[in-house]
């Protein structure tokens, strides 16, 4: 049952029940060593720091909570009239905790965008060589879009389509990933030309994306297919067409 706007908002924040568990990115916070370069959590909606100001993060969790459980119910279209039912308030109290619906959506971005991106930080990080990191790295990402669809298509396509700053805040997030990529591989001195790196770390980035797109349309394919896919096209090009 909603609550009137009066009741949720004279309502004792401590007592707020805790929040369930999350529903998350299978993967996720920076490893050891890495780069200042970082990709940058989104930032929050302009003149909504002040609008959030006592607010119970308990109570800020438990609305986000609310929200991905509608969208992975309802898919990308999910309204915000259905994640404030599952909250049990109105709609305008919901916003109200965000500062505004722009608020919520970059609030959901930055939940869910930071997570896998530390998940790929630290499959990327982790001992090897360079062909094993970069599989480890594309097949979380996969695995992780793949287990959150809905969440992913909601932030890239229709969040992003409805408001201008969350679609810069995601755009800055993947810009910071494929500079971070970069900055390891020239601290581990793979590759020595600056330039390059940071030209192909971005390449990659977006190539890795567009891939796991177009692989959400066409589920039947295996992942390990995709994976083995994109890795042998980074690391080994294309021999069949280059020897023609």
């Amino acid at each position: 049952m909603i609550k009137g706007a009066r009741d949720e908002e004279t309502a004792p924040r401590g007592d707020d029940p805790p929040p369930t568990a999350a529903v998350r990115a299978s993967v996720p916070a920076p490893a050891a060593g890495a780069s200042n370069t970082q990709a940058s959590a989104p930032a929050p909606a302009a003149g909504a720091s002040n609008t959030r100001a006592g607010r119970d993060p308990r109570r800020r969790r438990a609305l986000l909570e609310a929200a991905d459980r509608i969208i992975l119910r309802e898919g990308p279209e999910a309204s915000m009239a259905a994640i404030a039912a599952e909250a049990g308030i109105s709609k305008p109290i919901l916003y109200r905790h965000f500062g505004d619906k722009s608020g919520l959506y970059q609030a959901l971005a930055e939940r869910h965008t930071r997570v896998l991106m530390d998940a790929i930080r630290t499959a990327f990080l982790r001992p090897g060589d360079i062909r094993t990191r970069s599989r480890a790295a594309i097949d979380t990402y996969l695995a992780a879009i793949a287990a959150n669809r809905h969440v992913y298509r909601f932030l890239v396509h229709r969040a992003s389509a409805e408001d201008t700053a969350t679609h810069s805040a995601m755009g800055t997030v993947i810009r910071g990933l494929g500079g971070e990529i970069a900055e390891i591989i020239l601290r581990e001195g793979l590759l020595p030309d600056p330039v390059r790196v940071h030209i192909w770390s971005h390449a990659t980035v977006g190539m890795v994306q567009a891939a796991g797109e177009w692989w959400l349309d066409n589920p039947d394919v295996p992942r390990e297919t995709v994976t083995d896919s994109i890795v042998a096209l980074l690391l080994d090009g294309l021999p069949d067409i280059t020897r023609r």
